[in-house]
Protein backbone atom coordinates (compact mmCIF):
# COMPACT_ATOMS: atom_id res chain seq x y z
CA UNK A 1 0.00 0.00 0.00
CA UNK A 2 1.13 3.54 -0.81
CA UNK A 3 0.37 6.08 1.92
CA UNK A 4 0.45 9.37 0.05
CA UNK A 5 0.68 12.61 2.02
CA UNK A 6 -1.30 15.54 0.55
CA UNK A 7 -0.86 17.97 3.47
CA UNK A 8 0.70 20.63 1.24
CA UNK A 9 -1.87 20.17 -1.51
CA UNK A 10 -4.65 20.76 1.04
CA UNK A 11 -2.90 23.91 2.24
CA UNK A 12 -3.00 25.33 -1.32
CA UNK A 13 -6.79 25.39 -1.65
CA UNK A 14 -6.91 29.19 -1.82
CA UNK A 15 -4.05 29.54 -4.28
CA UNK A 16 -5.04 30.18 -7.87
CA UNK A 17 -1.68 29.37 -9.46
CA UNK A 18 0.57 26.39 -8.62
CA UNK A 19 4.29 26.48 -7.88
CA UNK A 20 6.66 23.80 -9.16
CA UNK A 21 6.32 21.79 -5.94
CA UNK A 22 2.53 22.00 -6.23
CA UNK A 23 2.73 20.63 -9.77
CA UNK A 24 4.80 17.68 -8.62
CA UNK A 25 2.47 16.75 -5.76
CA UNK A 26 -0.57 17.04 -8.02
CA UNK A 27 1.06 14.88 -10.71
CA UNK A 28 1.85 12.19 -8.12
CA UNK A 29 -1.70 12.28 -6.72
CA UNK A 30 -3.22 11.90 -10.19
CA UNK A 31 -0.87 9.08 -11.11
CA UNK A 32 -1.58 7.16 -7.90
CA UNK A 33 -5.34 7.62 -8.21
CA UNK A 34 -5.23 6.34 -11.78
CA UNK A 35 -3.06 3.34 -10.92
CA UNK A 36 -4.19 0.00 -9.66
CA UNK A 37 -1.96 -0.23 -6.58
CA UNK A 38 -3.53 -0.07 -3.09
CA UNK A 39 -3.56 3.56 -1.99
CA UNK A 40 -4.63 5.68 0.95
CA UNK A 41 -4.24 9.40 1.56
CA UNK A 42 -2.98 11.03 4.71
CA UNK A 43 -2.45 14.57 6.03
CA UNK A 44 -1.26 16.24 9.21
CA UNK A 45 -4.06 16.78 11.73
CA UNK A 46 -4.48 20.02 13.72
CA UNK A 47 -2.87 18.19 16.67
CA UNK A 48 0.20 17.21 14.73
CA UNK A 49 -0.41 13.55 13.93
CA UNK A 50 -0.94 11.92 10.54
CA UNK A 51 -4.59 11.09 9.95
CA UNK A 52 -6.31 8.83 7.43
CA UNK A 53 -8.33 10.67 4.77
CA UNK A 54 -11.47 9.27 3.11
CA UNK A 55 -10.51 8.17 -0.39
CA UNK A 56 -13.56 9.47 -2.34
CA UNK A 57 -13.26 12.97 -0.85
CA UNK A 58 -9.51 13.03 -1.49
CA UNK A 59 -10.06 12.00 -5.11
CA UNK A 60 -12.65 14.77 -5.51
CA UNK A 61 -10.27 17.36 -4.08
CA UNK A 62 -7.43 16.38 -6.41
CA UNK A 63 -9.74 16.69 -9.43
CA UNK A 64 -11.14 20.02 -8.22
CA UNK A 65 -7.81 21.71 -7.58
CA UNK A 66 -6.48 20.47 -10.91
CA UNK A 67 -9.44 22.13 -12.62
CA UNK A 68 -8.80 25.32 -10.65
CA UNK A 69 -5.16 25.49 -11.71
CA UNK A 70 -5.33 24.08 -15.20
CA UNK A 71 -8.61 25.30 -16.59
CA UNK A 72 -8.92 28.65 -14.82
CA UNK A 73 -11.98 27.61 -12.83
CA UNK A 74 -12.05 31.08 -11.35
CA UNK A 75 -15.79 31.46 -10.64
CA UNK A 76 -16.35 32.20 -6.94
CA UNK A 77 -18.55 29.12 -6.55
CA UNK A 78 -15.88 26.77 -7.91
CA UNK A 79 -13.18 28.37 -5.77
CA UNK A 80 -15.40 27.99 -2.72
CA UNK A 81 -15.96 24.33 -3.57
CA UNK A 82 -12.20 23.69 -3.60
CA UNK A 83 -11.84 25.41 -0.24
CA UNK A 84 -14.78 23.48 1.27
CA UNK A 85 -13.38 20.15 0.06
CA UNK A 86 -10.00 20.98 1.62
CA UNK A 87 -11.60 22.06 4.89
CA UNK A 88 -13.66 18.88 5.08
CA UNK A 89 -10.59 16.73 4.47
CA UNK A 90 -8.56 18.57 7.11
CA UNK A 91 -11.32 18.00 9.68
CA UNK A 92 -11.94 14.34 8.81
CA UNK A 93 -8.92 12.90 10.72
CA UNK A 94 -10.27 14.49 13.93
CA UNK A 95 -12.77 11.61 14.20
CA UNK A 96 -10.18 8.91 14.79
CA UNK A 97 -6.82 10.68 14.80
CA UNK A 98 -3.67 8.81 13.76
CA UNK A 99 -4.97 5.53 15.20
CA UNK A 100 -7.04 4.72 12.11
CA UNK A 101 -3.98 5.10 9.88
CA UNK A 102 -1.64 3.17 12.18
CA UNK A 103 -4.20 0.35 12.50
CA UNK A 104 -4.74 0.04 8.78
CA UNK A 105 -1.14 -0.27 7.63
CA UNK A 106 -0.04 -3.54 9.31
CA UNK A 107 -3.02 -5.27 7.64
CA UNK A 108 -1.91 -4.20 4.15
CA UNK A 109 -1.19 -7.00 1.71
CA UNK A 110 2.08 -5.46 0.57
CA UNK A 111 4.74 -3.50 2.45
CA UNK A 112 3.33 -0.01 3.26
CA UNK A 113 5.32 2.89 1.84
CA UNK A 114 4.81 6.39 3.21
CA UNK A 115 5.39 8.81 0.31
CA UNK A 116 6.01 12.53 0.95
CA UNK A 117 6.85 14.52 -2.19
CA UNK A 118 6.81 18.03 -0.75
CA UNK A 119 8.93 19.52 2.02
CA UNK A 120 5.78 19.99 4.14
CA UNK A 121 6.50 18.82 7.75
CA UNK A 122 9.56 16.82 6.61
CA UNK A 123 11.38 18.34 9.58
CA UNK A 124 9.01 16.58 12.01
CA UNK A 125 11.17 13.58 12.74
CA UNK A 126 9.09 12.09 15.55
CA UNK A 127 5.91 12.10 13.48
CA UNK A 128 7.56 10.20 10.61
CA UNK A 129 9.45 7.86 12.93
CA UNK A 130 6.21 6.99 14.76
CA UNK A 131 4.48 6.10 11.48
CA UNK A 132 7.40 3.88 10.47
CA UNK A 133 7.35 2.03 13.79
CA UNK A 134 3.62 1.65 14.38
CA UNK A 135 2.64 1.18 10.76
CA UNK A 136 5.75 -0.86 9.92
CA UNK A 137 6.11 1.34 6.85
CA UNK A 138 9.03 2.27 4.66
CA UNK A 139 9.58 5.97 3.99
CA UNK A 140 10.30 7.63 0.64
CA UNK A 141 10.59 11.40 0.32
CA UNK A 142 11.33 13.86 -2.46
CA UNK A 143 13.89 16.62 -1.98
CA UNK A 144 13.31 19.45 -4.45
CA UNK A 145 16.43 21.44 -3.63
CA UNK A 146 18.71 22.65 -0.83
CA UNK A 147 18.34 26.32 -1.70
CA UNK A 148 17.25 27.52 1.80
CA UNK A 149 20.49 26.05 3.20
CA UNK A 150 22.79 27.05 0.34
CA UNK A 151 21.34 30.54 -0.13
CA UNK A 152 19.70 31.53 3.17
CA UNK A 153 19.59 35.15 2.01
CA UNK A 154 16.82 34.18 -0.45
CA UNK A 155 14.68 32.38 2.15
CA UNK A 156 12.60 33.62 5.07
CA UNK A 157 14.52 34.07 8.33
CA UNK A 158 14.96 30.71 10.06
CA UNK A 159 14.10 28.73 6.93
CA UNK A 160 17.71 27.60 6.56
CA UNK A 161 17.63 25.85 9.96
CA UNK A 162 14.23 24.37 9.25
CA UNK A 163 15.39 23.00 5.92
CA UNK A 164 18.49 21.57 7.54
CA UNK A 165 16.22 19.62 9.90
CA UNK A 166 14.31 18.34 6.86
CA UNK A 167 17.50 17.09 5.25
CA UNK A 168 18.62 15.51 8.52
CA UNK A 169 15.25 13.73 8.79
CA UNK A 170 15.62 12.37 5.26
CA UNK A 171 19.17 11.24 6.00
CA UNK A 172 18.12 9.44 9.20
CA UNK A 173 14.72 7.97 8.33
CA UNK A 174 14.24 7.75 4.57
CA UNK A 175 14.67 4.40 2.88
CA UNK A 176 15.01 6.30 -0.40
CA UNK A 177 15.13 9.89 -1.59
CA UNK A 178 13.92 11.12 -4.99
CA UNK A 179 15.48 14.19 -6.60
CA UNK A 180 14.73 15.90 -9.90
CA UNK A 181 18.29 16.58 -10.96
CA UNK A 182 21.84 15.36 -10.48
CA UNK A 183 22.65 18.87 -9.26
CA UNK A 184 20.29 18.37 -6.30
CA UNK A 185 21.73 14.90 -5.67
CA UNK A 186 25.26 16.32 -5.58
CA UNK A 187 24.20 19.02 -3.12
CA UNK A 188 22.43 16.43 -0.95
CA UNK A 189 25.20 13.81 -0.93
CA UNK A 190 27.47 15.41 1.74
CA UNK A 191 24.54 15.42 4.20
CA UNK A 192 23.88 11.67 3.94
CA UNK A 193 25.42 8.96 6.07
CA UNK A 194 26.61 10.62 9.32
CA UNK A 195 24.64 8.08 11.37
CA UNK A 196 25.66 5.14 9.23
CA UNK A 197 22.33 5.02 7.38
CA UNK A 198 22.56 6.00 3.70
CA UNK A 199 19.24 6.06 1.81
CA UNK A 200 19.07 5.19 -1.86
CA UNK A 201 18.98 8.34 -4.01
CA UNK A 202 17.03 8.26 -7.28
CA UNK A 203 17.65 10.99 -9.85
CA UNK A 204 14.59 11.24 -12.06
CA UNK A 205 13.67 14.47 -13.89
CA UNK A 206 10.08 15.63 -13.58
CA UNK A 207 7.66 15.61 -16.47
CA UNK A 208 5.59 18.47 -17.87
CA UNK A 209 1.86 18.42 -18.42
CA UNK A 210 0.77 21.81 -19.74
CA UNK A 211 -2.54 21.81 -21.60
CA UNK A 212 -2.94 23.15 -25.11
CA UNK A 213 -2.81 26.96 -25.17
CA UNK A 214 -6.25 28.49 -24.76
CA UNK A 215 -7.65 30.25 -27.83
CA UNK A 216 -9.12 33.18 -25.96
CA UNK A 217 -8.05 35.50 -23.19
CA UNK A 218 -6.79 39.06 -22.69
CA UNK A 219 -5.09 40.54 -25.77
CA UNK A 220 -1.41 39.76 -26.09
CA UNK A 221 1.05 42.64 -26.51
CA UNK A 222 1.16 43.99 -30.06
CA UNK A 223 4.93 44.50 -29.85
CA UNK A 224 7.53 41.74 -29.40
CA UNK A 225 7.38 40.57 -25.79
CA UNK A 226 9.25 38.40 -23.31
CA UNK A 227 7.85 36.39 -20.41
CA UNK A 228 9.22 35.73 -16.92
CA UNK A 229 7.39 33.00 -14.96
CA UNK A 230 7.77 32.67 -11.21
CA UNK A 231 6.98 34.17 -7.83
CA UNK A 232 8.33 37.69 -7.53
CA UNK A 233 11.06 37.23 -4.93
CA UNK A 234 14.79 38.05 -4.64
CA UNK A 235 15.96 34.57 -5.73
CA UNK A 236 14.23 34.93 -9.09
CA UNK A 237 16.19 38.13 -9.80
CA UNK A 238 13.31 40.16 -11.20
CA UNK A 239 15.26 43.26 -10.23
CA UNK A 240 17.74 42.67 -13.06
CA UNK A 241 14.90 42.60 -15.60
CA UNK A 242 13.14 45.65 -14.17
CA UNK A 243 16.30 47.76 -14.19
CA UNK A 244 17.02 46.55 -17.70
CA UNK A 245 13.51 47.40 -18.90
CA UNK A 246 13.76 50.87 -17.41
CA UNK A 247 16.87 51.41 -19.53
CA UNK A 248 15.21 49.96 -22.62
CA UNK A 249 12.24 52.30 -22.15
CA UNK A 250 14.62 55.26 -22.01
CA UNK A 251 16.74 54.10 -24.95
CA UNK A 252 14.10 52.70 -27.30
CA UNK A 253 10.91 54.50 -26.34
CA UNK A 254 7.83 52.92 -27.95
CA UNK A 255 10.07 50.52 -29.90
CA UNK A 256 11.12 48.77 -26.68
CA UNK A 257 9.95 45.16 -26.33
CA UNK A 258 7.33 44.37 -23.70
CA UNK A 259 7.91 42.42 -20.48
CA UNK A 260 5.18 40.13 -19.10
CA UNK A 261 5.52 38.86 -15.51
CA UNK A 262 3.49 35.77 -14.62
CA UNK A 263 3.54 35.02 -10.89
CA UNK A 264 2.48 36.08 -7.43
CA UNK A 265 4.21 38.71 -5.39
CA UNK A 266 6.14 36.85 -2.72
CA UNK A 267 7.61 37.87 0.60
CA UNK A 268 10.55 40.25 0.95
CA UNK A 269 10.23 41.46 -2.63
CA UNK A 270 12.18 44.61 -1.82
CA UNK A 271 12.78 47.08 -4.61
CA UNK A 272 11.15 44.92 -7.29
CA UNK A 273 7.61 45.68 -6.13
CA UNK A 274 8.51 49.31 -5.43
CA UNK A 275 9.68 49.64 -9.01
CA UNK A 276 6.56 47.94 -10.40
CA UNK A 277 4.27 50.19 -8.39
CA UNK A 278 6.11 53.50 -8.65
CA UNK A 279 8.54 53.62 -11.58
CA UNK A 280 6.98 55.58 -14.49
CA UNK A 281 9.25 53.90 -17.06
CA UNK A 282 7.81 50.47 -16.13
CA UNK A 283 4.16 51.30 -16.69
CA UNK A 284 4.25 49.17 -19.81
CA UNK A 285 5.31 46.04 -17.88
CA UNK A 286 2.40 43.59 -17.68
CA UNK A 287 1.98 41.78 -14.37
CA UNK A 288 -0.49 38.90 -14.04
CA UNK A 289 -0.74 37.26 -10.64
CA UNK A 290 -3.52 34.72 -11.32
CA UNK A 291 -3.31 32.76 -14.54
CA UNK A 292 -4.39 29.26 -15.59
CA UNK A 293 -2.01 26.76 -17.12
CA UNK A 294 -3.83 27.04 -20.46
CA UNK A 295 -3.51 30.82 -20.44
CA UNK A 296 0.14 30.63 -19.38
CA UNK A 297 0.78 28.34 -22.35
CA UNK A 298 -0.90 30.87 -24.67
CA UNK A 299 1.17 33.77 -23.34
CA UNK A 300 4.42 31.79 -23.51
CA UNK A 301 3.69 30.52 -27.02
CA UNK A 302 3.44 34.03 -28.42
CA UNK A 303 6.60 35.35 -26.77
CA UNK A 304 10.05 35.88 -28.23
CA UNK A 305 11.58 33.95 -25.29
CA UNK A 306 11.21 32.98 -21.66
CA UNK A 307 13.52 34.90 -19.33
CA UNK A 308 14.82 33.07 -16.24
CA UNK A 309 17.60 35.10 -14.55
CA UNK A 310 17.41 33.20 -11.22
CA UNK A 311 20.28 33.04 -8.76
CA UNK A 312 19.41 29.43 -7.81
CA UNK A 313 17.15 26.67 -9.15
CA UNK A 314 16.62 23.03 -8.21
CA UNK A 315 14.97 21.94 -11.45
CA UNK A 316 13.66 24.81 -13.58
CA UNK A 317 10.00 24.10 -14.36
CA UNK A 318 9.42 27.34 -16.34
CA UNK A 319 12.40 26.55 -18.59
CA UNK A 320 11.29 22.96 -19.26
CA UNK A 321 7.68 24.04 -19.89
CA UNK A 322 8.76 26.77 -22.30
CA UNK A 323 11.02 24.40 -24.23
CA UNK A 324 8.18 21.88 -24.33
CA UNK A 325 6.04 24.53 -26.04
CA UNK A 326 8.78 25.28 -28.56
CA UNK A 327 9.65 28.64 -26.97
CA UNK A 328 13.30 29.78 -26.76
CA UNK A 329 14.80 30.36 -23.31
CA UNK A 330 17.34 32.87 -21.98
CA UNK A 331 18.35 31.71 -18.50
CA UNK A 332 21.00 31.83 -15.82
CA UNK A 333 24.04 29.60 -16.14
CA UNK A 334 23.12 27.16 -13.36
CA UNK A 335 23.94 23.45 -13.10
CA UNK A 336 20.29 22.30 -12.83
CA UNK A 337 19.25 24.42 -15.81
CA UNK A 338 22.10 23.12 -17.96
CA UNK A 339 21.24 19.58 -16.93
CA UNK A 340 17.55 19.83 -17.81
CA UNK A 341 17.82 22.25 -20.72
CA UNK A 342 20.74 20.58 -22.46
CA UNK A 343 22.43 22.71 -25.11
CA UNK A 344 19.20 24.43 -26.22
CA UNK A 345 18.85 27.60 -24.06
CA UNK A 346 21.26 30.51 -24.01
CA UNK A 347 22.93 30.61 -20.60
CA UNK A 348 23.89 33.98 -19.12
CA UNK A 349 25.43 35.20 -15.88
CA UNK A 350 22.55 36.44 -13.67
CA UNK A 351 24.57 39.59 -12.93
CA UNK A 352 25.55 40.33 -16.54
CA UNK A 353 23.09 43.12 -17.32
CA UNK A 354 24.85 43.97 -20.61
CA UNK A 355 24.68 40.33 -21.76
CA UNK A 356 20.97 40.11 -21.00
CA UNK A 357 20.31 43.43 -22.74
CA UNK A 358 22.12 42.37 -25.91
CA UNK A 359 20.34 39.00 -26.03
CA UNK A 360 16.90 40.53 -25.48
CA UNK A 361 17.38 43.18 -28.15
CA UNK A 362 18.63 40.53 -30.59
CA UNK A 363 15.72 38.15 -29.84
CA UNK A 364 13.27 41.04 -30.33
CA UNK A 365 14.03 41.11 -34.03
CA UNK A 366 12.03 38.96 -36.44
CA UNK A 367 15.31 38.15 -38.20
CA UNK A 368 17.29 37.38 -35.04
CA UNK A 369 20.09 34.91 -35.92
CA UNK A 370 20.58 33.97 -32.25
CA UNK A 371 16.90 33.14 -31.80
CA UNK A 372 16.80 31.18 -35.04
CA UNK A 373 19.85 29.19 -33.94
CA UNK A 374 18.11 28.28 -30.68
CA UNK A 375 14.94 27.28 -32.55
CA UNK A 376 17.08 24.94 -34.64
CA UNK A 377 18.54 23.39 -31.50
CA UNK A 378 15.07 23.21 -29.97
CA UNK A 379 13.78 21.07 -32.84
CA UNK A 380 15.68 18.08 -31.44
CA UNK A 381 14.99 18.69 -27.74
CA UNK A 382 13.05 16.16 -25.67
CA UNK A 383 12.30 16.05 -21.98
CA UNK A 384 11.60 13.15 -19.67
CA UNK A 385 7.85 12.64 -19.37
CA UNK A 386 5.91 11.91 -16.21
CA UNK A 387 5.48 8.35 -17.45
CA UNK A 388 9.27 7.87 -17.37
CA UNK A 389 9.52 9.50 -13.96
CA UNK A 390 6.85 7.29 -12.41
CA UNK A 391 8.29 4.13 -13.97
CA UNK A 392 11.58 4.90 -12.21
CA UNK A 393 9.79 5.65 -8.92
CA UNK A 394 7.76 2.43 -9.08
CA UNK A 395 10.94 0.42 -9.69
CA UNK A 396 12.47 2.14 -6.66
CA UNK A 397 9.48 1.29 -4.46
CA UNK A 398 9.58 -2.33 -5.60
CA UNK A 399 13.26 -2.46 -4.63
CA UNK A 400 12.52 -1.00 -1.18
CA UNK A 401 9.74 -3.52 -0.59
CA UNK A 402 11.96 -6.40 -1.61
CA UNK A 403 14.65 -5.15 0.74
CA UNK A 404 12.13 -4.81 3.62
CA UNK A 405 10.88 -8.36 3.07
CA UNK A 406 14.39 -9.78 3.03
CA UNK A 407 15.33 -8.07 6.30
CA UNK A 408 11.96 -8.44 8.01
Amino acid sequence: MIVFDISRLLSRSRRGTPTGIDRVELAYAEHLIGGGAPLCFTAVTPWGGLGLLPRPAADDYVAAIKALWREAATSPSRRRRVWRLARRLRLEPLRHGPRALHARLPAAVDQPVYLLVSHHHLERRRLIGRLKRRGRASFVCLIHDLIPMEFPEYARPGQDLRHRRRIETAAMLADAVIVGSAATRDALQPHLGPGGHIPTVLVSPFGIDLPEPTTDGPPLPATPYFVCVGTIEPRKNHLLLLNLWRRLAEECGPRAPCLVLLGHRGRETGNAVEMLDRCPALRGVIERNHISDAEMARVLKGSRALLLPSFAEGFGFPMVEALGLGVPVLCSDLAALRENGGDVPEFLDPLDSRGWRDAILDYSSETSPRRQAQLSRLAGWKTTGWQDHFAAVEALIAEIRARACSTG
